[in-house]
């Protein structure tokens, strides 16, 4: 799986793909066979990676997966018109955040208990372009949570400012903000990296 997209949907026969996300959660909301498999492969591939991001390459398929299954349950509340891709990935963001918790309290009883284990999260190397895909990775890794989000939804998945604002919860000028001192603080961090 590592440095390859997750794939979580068989491919259909081709009848669905020529409808748009909107009317595949329509389809999907009935019974229409086939139509929210159409919607996990058109998005389990940025699904995956914000998983990843978040939790590390070894979790990420199983946040996804459970992310989708809620989304599914969860289509009777999708908002009509809305676009559908910040939606699923504000639950996958949720899963990610609930995984990782639980993550942490398994390593706390772990510890008190005489082992000792660490959960180390793996950038997201999917996304990114080849040349210091690495240095930039782990200096966007250090950046706070909030930070890593941001950025993860405007350049890594290419959302806009209001898609990515509500997969956040946040306004559209706060996602502007974000976004402006996130960068200004990555180039910080990747400057400390090479001493410049």
């Amino acid at each position: 799986m590592d440095g390859q997209e997750c794939e979580l949907a068989p491919r259909s026969d081709g009848a669905l793909p020529d409808l748009d996300d909107a009317a595949l959660v329509e389809l999907a909301r009935g019974s229409g066979a086939g139509a929210f498999d159409e919607l996990v492969r058109r998005h389990q591939g940025p699904a995956y990676r914000t998983a990843r991001l978040l939790v590390g390459a070894e979790d990420a398929k199983d946040v996804t997966q459970d992310a989708f299954v809620k989304a599914y349950g969860a289509l009777e509340r999708f908002r009509p018109g809305s676009p559908f891709r910040p939606w699923l990935i504000a639950i996958v963001l949720n899963e990610a955040r609930d995984h990782r918790r639980a993550a942490g309290r398994r390593v706390a009883a772990v510890a008190r208990f005489g082992g000792r284990r660490t959960v180390e999260a793996e950038p997201d190397e999917l996304a990114l372009a080849a040349a210091g895909r690495a240095e930039l990775l782990t200096a966007l890794r250090t950046l706070p949570e909030r930070d890593q989000l941001v950025l993860h939804c405007r350049y890594l998945l290419d959302l806009s400012e209001a898609e990515t604002a509500d997969v956040l919860g946040v306004a559209p000028g706060t996602v502007k903000s974000r976004s402006a001192r996130a960068i200004t603080r990555l180039r910080e961090r990747m400057n400390e990296g090479t001493g410049r």
